[in-house]
Parts: C-alpha cells; structure tokens; sequence
C-alpha cells in the first residue's frame, strides 16, 4: 500500500512534467512564429537580391558556366543542398546543371588545411576549377567566415562573380562585394532564423533557374 508521500511525490512529478511539456509547447509554438515573422518581412527586403541572384545564375549556367558553393556547418550543408538540386532537380523534370558544392571532398578538405591553412580550403579549389563566366555561392550566416572570405578574393582574381548569402548586417563580406556581385542578407541576428531564411532564398534561386532556362509555370 502506497504511503501519502510517495502519492504526493507522484502527484509533484506529473505536474512538473507536465508544467515542462505546456513550456515546450509554447518555446516550439514562438520558434515557428518568430520564423514565420521573418520570412514575411525578409519577402519584401530579399526580393529585389534574390531576382538579380536568379538571373545571374540562369544567365551563368546557359552560357555553359558552372555554380560554385562553399560555407561552414550548416552552410556547408546549404552549400551541398542547392548543388544536388543544380544537379540532380529541383521541381521540374528537365537536364542536370552544373553545380559543385566545395564541402564535400575530404582530400582536398584535409591536404589543404594540413600543408596550407584552414581559411585556404575553398580559395584553392576557387582557383582550380573556377573560371570566368562561373558564379561562386558564397554562404555564411555571420558574413565573417575566414575561409569564405578567401574565396570570394579567389573569385574576383579569376573574374567569376559572387552571390554573397548572410546574415546580421552582412559582417566582413559585405563590403567586399561588388556591384557586379548580389548580396542576400538576412535581416536577422539570430543564426537558426537566419539559416532558414538561407534555404528559403535558395530555393527561390533554384526555382528562378528552372523559370528562366526551362519555362517553369508561375507558382
């Protein structure tokens, strides 16, 4: 038989479990809001950069250039996204584009930082592959990373033009952009909102390509 401290105790632990699980409910509740908020408000600042970034990709891809991304954590993952839909599809059934992320080939990722330097592994592959008439997609939420940075120096040497993705004011890319380049920056501070933000912009470039080389029906 039960005594009344246990029953008490039980009683204490279910309402605590359920006071955290009604906490949860409204933590996951303000997260959607919140990301909800920001897309409708980026919808009117990104438009603009978004488009020019369309154009410039469709235009890059139809003159037989190539799309080249790179980014760290999850931008290395945004990075490798929109290159398997360059590649693979997007919406539309229709021809493999050229896309390469630069964040997914091991070797050349550790024999670079290993006998070079960390902020050198995507300018160096910038240099190999990338040519004139390529577009480097450069993604960073800060705008402040090292490596990213170098490589839209490597960009601008060889005259293949950047699309600069970031967010909380741009950081130290945005002043290194150039007005034949296209920033998108997230009007945000927070990273998560920022990096949901990215993927949505992304796919908005994926669906101007589709538009504009393919004939893609209005959404």
């Amino acid at each position: 038989m039960r005594s009344d401290g246990v029953e008490s105790g039980a009683m204490a632990s279910a309402h605590n479990a359920a006071e955290q699980n009604a906490a949860l409910a409204a933590r996951v509740a303000a997260q959607f809001a919140e990301s909800a908020k920001l897309k409708l408000e980026a919808a009117s600042s990104l438009n603009a950069p978004l488009t020019r970034a369309g154009t410039l990709l469709a235009d890059a891809l139809r003159q037989g250039g190539k799309v080249l991304a790179c980014g760290n954590g999850g931008s290395a993952a945004d990075a490798q996204h929109f290159a398997a839909e360059l590649v693979n599809r997007f919406e539309m059934e229709r021809p493999p584009l050229a896309g390469i992320a630069l964040t997914t080939d091991t070797s050349n990722l550790t024999s670079i930082a290993n006998d070079y330097a960390w902020v050198q592994v995507f300018s160096k592959q910038v240099r190999a592959l990338g040519r004139r008439g390529d577009v480097l997609l450069a993604i960073s939420t800060s705008g402040n990373s090292a490596n990213v940075i170098e490589a839209i120096g490597a960009a601008h040497e060889l005259g293949v033009r950047v699309i600069g993705l970031t967010g909380n004011g741009g950081g130290k890319m945005a002043p290194l952009l150039g007005a034949d380049d296209v920033h998108v920056c997230v009007p945000h501070k927070v990273t998560a909102r920022i990096q949901e933000v990215h993927l949505l912009a992304l796919h908005c470039m994926c669906d101007a390509i589709d538009f504009h080389l393919f004939g893609a029906k209005a959404r």
